[in-house]
């Protein structure tokens, strides 16, 4: 491939023949020129709108030298702490410190710094104290507003009073940002801020013609104004219908939020994913191994945006918006074709999908034209009655991929959401996806399956889940195939209160699934479920909602989602204590776990499992392989009624 990488030193923008870069891009991320990226995407983007743009990744926070490798920049500097929040990046839901990073040369930890967005944009102050600084990505955008932070556990001020930046991007920034560009170039005319959709922007005044939201201070006080202010910025997150909003962040400073982008054409989209990516990390991480991260996304493609599930735990709502935007097949398959031709090219496509794999259009007719609807949600609690249902352009897609010279195997591996597959008459695509593009197992995102938890999460109940089970284990025996489902289960969500966890215990009993791997639910901003955690309400009622806070009882609802490993069965035994269910403590089979005595019998526990099969499939050369322990029944036997 002959393409460029942006210049990364002095030296390559004097080759260039440029005086100085327009833009100095800033982002907590090595440097990779891969459409998986969002700087990569953004840097492409200003690139073909004729700017000019240096990379500084990763840049050494500690004193200003790498902020001034370019000089000042002719029009500003762009900063984004990179495809994930710092913050979740680098500690554990458990807040302890994570000993690797993805997204860095040879996964190497500690090269960011914590609230990167924030921490870069100081030092860019130290360096040029007047110079223009943009700030977006997923960090900058789920804290647009007055937020609740996990880490320090305490409301903080939107992430552009702590910055000090000039304009924020939230969103998906392709159009937005050439729109600020220009607004830069043309001289900066404040009056012209109000039409740009896709920023915030600090104002000595309030905007009468916004939403007026609760003030910082007041959410501060108090958790009820604070769950009516998220309430409000959730449902105006809607390019159609959204109004743009204000928020007071202290005695003479005023966010303002300007409607969301509209959503990207087909047109648009492809022509974003056609521009002239490297496709590889820059040479200079050769040494330390390269970038992790990319091997994860190296041969996938990305075709959609947006998601209509709006599970409450997922920022995506919040980030991409409802309604679903799409690139063509054609953009797709060309796509394809490009990674058949790379010299790493193994013959398998490791992914073809977007937040939700199977979501090719908006939700409904009426999206594009009335916006996703404010009180309402498209699959919960039931399918609406007006949603398209439809695989038939994925089904062609998939197709025209796995017919492609030098390809072996296209695979899917981002969510797939079973409750739409569910409501699809046509089988078509189920038993395709089963023949041709998994590898042994699917993932699914069930969750849980307590109706009160699941009800704050917004996911389907568990009939739709154990009907899935159901029509999953029969396409795969008409197939001839023997293929597992795994499911997503997530511990300590909101409403989860330890007779949730032990009914979830429970059921993982009946069907003989054991899970290797437990999500504690990490509460992340931008989301109605850390709104939840930190108020106690759920803000769309401002009902009193159960949240377990202590590390003691996260611990516990872990416990019991893998109780059958001895470690866990001491806490096992006193949260069954404490739920009042000493009947689930004893030697019978519906029991989950033995009396303390049992560690000293010499018989056998008679509730024990037989003994599981470690199941270790043959998986391309260029994928890890893994081997994972569950119980034979899982795919076969139907779960029990209770």
């Amino acid at each position: 491939m002959n393409q460029q990488f942006l210049p990364v030193t002095a030296k390559e923008v004097t080759q260039r023949g440029w005086d100085a870069p327009d833009f100095v891009y800033v982002c907590g991320d090595a440097y990779v020129d891969h459409p998986s990226f969002g700087h990569a995407i953004i840097s492409r983007v200003l690139e073909n709108a004729g700017y000019r743009v240096a990379m500084l990744c990763l840049p050494d926070w500690h004193t200003t030298d790498d902020f001034t490798r370019f000089g000042r920049p002719r029009l500003g500097f762009l900063v984004t702490a990179g495809v994930i929040d710092s913050m979740v990046n680098h500690y554990t839901v458990a807040k302890k410190r994570r000993s690797e990073d993805a997204y860095a040369p040879g996964g190497k930890a500690g090269m960011r710094p914590d609230r990167a967005t924030i921490v870069y944009c100081n030092k860019i102050r130290q360096a040029y104290r007047d110079v223009p600084i943009l700030i977006g990505g997923v960090e900058a955008s789920l804290r647009r507003f007055s937020h609740y932070d996990y880490w320090d556990d305490k409301v903080r001020h939107s992430i552009l009073v702590d910055s000090g930046a000039n304009l924020l991007l939230f969103g998906m920034g392709e159009t937005s940002i050439v729109e600020c560009a220009n607004w830069l170039a043309d001289g900066m005319n404040p009056a012209e801020l109000r039409r740009i959709r896709g920023i915030c922007y600090m104002s000595k005044t309030a905007d009468e013609t916004c939403v007026q939201l609760p003030s910082h201070k007041e959410i501060c006080q108090d958790k009820k104004q604070y769950a009516k202010a998220f309430l409000t910025q959730y449902e105006e997150q809607d390019p159609i219908r959204g109004k743009r909003m204000c928020q007071q962040q202290d005695d003479d400073r005023y966010l303002i939020q300007n409607e969301p982008c509209l959503p990207m054409t087909r047109e648009a989209l492809d022509a974003v994913y056609d521009l002239p990516y490297t496709r590889r990390w820059h040479p200079m991480y050769d040494k330390a191994g390269g970038i992790p991260a990319l091997a994860e996304v190296e041969f996938s493609i990305a075709s959609t945006r947006g998601c209509f599930g709006s599970c409450s735990f997922c920022s995506i709502t919040f980030h991409q918006g409802r309604i679903i935007q799409s690139r063509s097949p054609e953009s797709i398959v060309k796509e394809a074709r490009l990674l058949t031709r790379l010299p790493n090219f193994k013959g398998y496509i490791h992914d073809v999908g977007g937040p939700t794999a199977n979501f090719r259009q908006p939700a409904c007719d009426k999206q594009l034209k009335c916006g996703a609807c404010k009180n309402k949600q498209c699959l919960y609690p039931r399918p609406c009655k007006n949603m398209n249902v439809s695989h038939s352009e994925l089904i062609d897609i998939l197709r025209q991929l796995r017919s492609l010279p030098k390809v072996k195997k296209v695979f899917i591996r981002s969510g797939l959401r079973y409750d739409y597959i569910m409501s699809d008459d046509d089988p078509t695509f189920l038993r395709e996806l089963c023949q041709h593009h998994i590898s042994g197992q699917l993932k699914v995102a069930p969750e849980h399956v307590c109706p009160a938890v699941l009800d704050k999460m917004g996911k389907p109940g568990r009939n739709v889940y154990d009907a899935f089970v159901k029509r999953y284990v029969a396409v795969n025996e008409r197939l001839g195939l023997k293929q597992y489902l795994i499911p997503y289960l997530m511990s300590s969500h909101p409403g989860s209160d330890l007779n949730a966890a032990i009914e979830l215990a429970c059921y993982l009993r009946d069907t003989g699934f054991y899970p290797d791997q437990v999500q504690d639910f990490y509460p992340t901003p931008g989301t109605l479920s850390t709104c939840m955690f930190y108020t106690g309400l759920d803000p769309r009622s401002m009902k009193p909602v159960f949240v377990a806070r202590s590390p003691e009882d996260k611990a516990m609802q872990r416990a019991l989602m893998q109780f059958r490993s001895p470690k866990n069965q001491p806490l096992v035994r006193k949260a069954l204590r404490l739920a009042g269910r000493d009947d689930l403590i004893g030697w019978d089979r519906e029991c989950l776990v033995a009396p303390e005595s049992s560690r000293n019998a010499g018989n056998r526990d008679p509730r024990a499992p037989r003994q599981t099969k470690t199941a270790t499939r043959q998986k391309p050369s260029s994928e890890k392989k893994t081997s994972v322990k569950r119980s034979s029944k899982w795919a076969k036997a139907k779960p029990k009624k209770r």
